[in-house]
């Protein structure tokens, strides 16, 4: 059983990434879509209960954010594993403003989260971790290491 996390800024490519390559496998969680933290437990509760494969798809910024799912999956003996969406703000901004209206977030929104973003570590309980980066219009996903 899998639990994945997404770490990133809004526009960094996060629920793009999840179509590419866990929407045929994993329940995707996203505040953006289910609207309420009571409604984002209940669902992660299910498939902990069920034993489905999930993957959070939220900006994930703080080990303090992070900690609830990884504490909880891991108690369900999930693997946990993370994904780092490395971005530059700019590129962000720009993906942002690309956006249907409907789905954009405010800009303040992006300079607020990436101000407080945090790189994950091992330690937070982790089992995997990974760098993803757009290039070209394409996901590159490399192994984690210390330094970037």
């Amino acid at each position: 059983m899998e639990a994945v996390i997404f770490i990133g800024i809004q526009g960094s490519g996060k629920s793009s990434f999840f179509k590419e390559r866990f929407f045929t496998t994993h329940v995707r969680i996203s505040l953006d879509l289910l609207k309420t933290r009571n409604r984002e437990r209940r669902m992660l509760d299910l498939c902990l209960e069920t034993g489905q494969r999930f993957v959070v798809d939220n900006t994930s910024p703080t080990r303090a954010e992070r900690a609830p799912y990884i504490q909880a999956a891991t108690e369900a003996k999930y693997s946990v594993v993370a994904y780092y969406f490395q971005s530059q703000v700019d590129d962000c901004l720009q993906r942002n403003q690309q956006r249907p209206k409907a789905e954009r977030v405010p800009d303040v929104a992006i300079f607020a989260t990436a101000k407080k973003l945090e790189r994950p570590t091992l330690t937070e309980g982790f089992t995997k971790l990974y760098y993803v980066r757009l290039e070209a219009g394409q996901f590159v996903v490399e192994e984690w290491h210390d330094e970037i």
